[in-house]
């Protein structure tokens, strides 16, 4: 059974490799005696292993964390940087090298209206947010970097959440139709492709009917979904 919390209250976690997500704040050493308190209200979630523990609330606007993944749109270039829109209240900072293989001489040539599949590798509340184009133990884009053609679609931050869970019945029942392709980013967007532009939009109309924000269809209530469709 899920716990729900109030922003203030304490939270006792602990863990050898603790990590905290969105919705909760350290304000002691964690060794000492677990001083963590949620900043919003929400459903207390951990991973299976205790070792990250985070606030999961129903909002669309995102507060960037460390290591998450997330789906932006260049807005500027600044200098030998991007500007990206990831959906927070600051716009993120995206190095030129912050890529696999990126050198001062070999570096990606975006575009202002570019969408990127990106981390997040710096989040603090005093400053604006970074990102990077590969994974960090690897240097490998592992998926990462620019999304070409495609569609993007804007959802609520636990939709979005929902779809990277394994369990979640919408991508695979999807999948079954028809070859789609999907970047799910924790900030409430999700970059789909598919061949045919009538699946594009099936897989779109169906994001937003099954979204807890939209109609919060269950599968079966997706297949009828379908069956309304020209695929």
């Amino acid at each position: 059974m899920s716990e729900l919390v109030l922003p203030g209250e304490q939270i006792h976690a602990q863990h050898v490799n603790l990590k905290l997500g969105p919705g909760l704040l350290q304000l002691s050493n964690v060794g000492q005696d677990g001083f963590i308190i949620s900043t919003r209200a929400g459903e207390l979630k951990h991973s299976a292993n205790n070792s990250k523990w985070w606030i999961e609330s129903n909002s669309r606007r995102y507060i960037p964390a460390s290591q998450e993944s997330v789906v932006g749109v260049v807005i500027a270039r600044s200098g030998e940087n991007w500007r990206v829109d990831i959906g927070s209240a600051h716009a993120a900072n995206l190095d030129g090298l912050a890529f696999e293989g990126a050198t001062k001489r070999n570096r990606p040539n975006l575009k202002v209206g570019s969408v990127l599949y990106a981390r997040v590798s710096l989040a603090h509340k005093d400053m604006e947010p970074e990102l990077e184009c590969f994974d960090a133990q690897t240097r490998k884009a592992e998926g990462f970097g620019e999304l070409k053609g495609g569609f993007l679609v804007r959802c609520s931050l636990k939709m979005s959440r929902l779809l990277l869970d394994p369990t979640h019945f919408l991508l695979p029942l999807l999948g079954s139709r028809f070859p789609l392709e999907a970047a799910t980013g924790l900030n409430g967007r999700v970059w789909v492709n598919a061949k045919d532009t009538r699946h594009i939009i099936a897989i779109s109309r169906c994001i937003e009917a099954v979204d807890p924000d939209g109609g919060g269809l269950d599968e079966s209530g997706v297949k009828k979904l379908l069956g309304t469709m020209d695929i």
